[in-house]
């Protein structure tokens, strides 16, 4: 337990100062942001901030967490190292994604089949490794699981090999998506982000004190790690509220796309290792949304030859064009991101109650 406080106030504490510094120099090399012409015309304000702040939350996310073994002499585990290479890789495609849109000063980076193509190269080498019998543990666990899973394997639900591969792959590249295009007001991607990993380090916790080997019964759990997996939970919740500081309306820097698709795969990956897949999508409720409006209206449009349902897509540039002030709509969002939230840990504990 100490180790997860350590790697949450000490990446807290790396994100806290160290965006100030990033912004700063970011500042002075000219990485701002480049604005969509089409976007609310009160977003053209916005253009020249500092973006890529992501950065900082992958860097104290990672060292937070080796910091926090290595306080406690610890080793780190295959779950854990899987997750941050999910972190750290998705984390890089988004950085030459920015990169692009800077040095060529134009809101679009990667053309989108390059895009997919590294978010897929990710997903299919974690997702490999994560059901490879060359990481058992010595109870015969893999990090994941063939089986689909809830709130627990479903141990109806068992899938081939290559299925699984992709239906972990549909959750990263899913997942990063979703919250890349929630990031698009002053705060609502890191606020909600905390929220969500916040709940996971408590999944983990949880599933650590509760585990088969520790408590046998039926409302124990079968996974891999989870007491390592929460150091990293709390580490990139630690990471999201220092750089909220910075992020929060005014906006001093953005995230860009280097931090919303590593948090949207780092969620991914939480939900594949703690064998809560499904869960993820209550958890993860807002993201869940946002990306269904963008389906709703791009099919709609195409449908209706030109017809929209919301006046701007994703969902909360339409309540901006409604009037709605950007500090209302993410406050708003932000509680609407706690209720499923609740709602998740809640179903989650009714669970493991219900089979005591």
């Amino acid at each position: 337990m100490r180790a997860i406080l350590l790697g949450g106030g000490i990446a807290l504490l790396i994100s806290l100062l160290g965006t100030r510094v990033v912004i700063n120099l970011f500042t002075q090399w000219g990485y701002g942001q480049e604005i969509r012409d089409d976007g609310p015309t009160s977003h053209h304000t916005k253009r020249g901030t500092p973006t890529m702040g992501g950065v900082v939350i992958i860097l104290a996310a990672v060292i937070a967490y080796f910091l926090a073994k290595l306080i406690t002499m610890t080793t780190p585990s295959a779950s854990a190292l899987l997750l941050l290479f999910l972190f750290v890789g998705m984390g890089l495609v988004g950085f030459l994604d920015d990169f692009i849109k800077i040095s060529k000063q134009r809101s679009l980076g990667l053309r989108s089949k390059a895009k997919m193509a590294g978010q897929t190269v990710i997903a299919l080498v974690f997702g490999g490794l994560a059901l490879s019998p060359w990481l058992e543990d010595s109870h015969g666990r893999t990090p994941a699981s063939e089986k689909v899973s809830f709130l627990r394997e479903l141990d109806w639900f068992v899938l081939p090999m290559v299925l699984a591969i992709l239906l972990i792959w549909l959750f990263v590249a899913g997942f990063s998506n979703a919250v890349n295009l929630t990031d698009g007001l002053d705060g609502l991607a890191a606020g909600a982000s905390v929220m969500v990993f916040g709940a996971y380090t408590l999944v983990n916790i949880w599933q650590n004190n509760q585990l088969c080997q520790k408590a046998p019964s039926a409302s124990c759990y079968n996974v891999r790690d989870p007491l390592d997996l929460a150091i990293i939970a709390a580490a990139i919740t630690g990471a999201c509220f220092g750089f909220l500081w910075w992020n929060a309306s005014p906006a001093k820097i953005f995230m860009g796309d280097t931090g919303s698709l590593a948090l949207g795969s780092a969620l991914a990956g939480f939900a594949i290792l703690t064998r809560t897949e499904l869960l993820l999508v209550i958890l993860g409720g807002l993201f869940v949304l946002e990306t269904v409006s963008v389906m709703m209206q791009v099919g709609f449009f195409k449908l209706t030859k030109g017809r929209r349902i919301f006046r701007m897509a994703p969902i909360h540039h339409h309540f901006e064009m409604l009037g709605w002030e950007q500090v209302t709509v993410v406050i708003r969002f932000w509680i609407i991101t706690g209720l499923f939230v609740a709602t998740g840990l809640g179903i989650f504990y009714a669970e493991w109650v219900a089979r005591l």
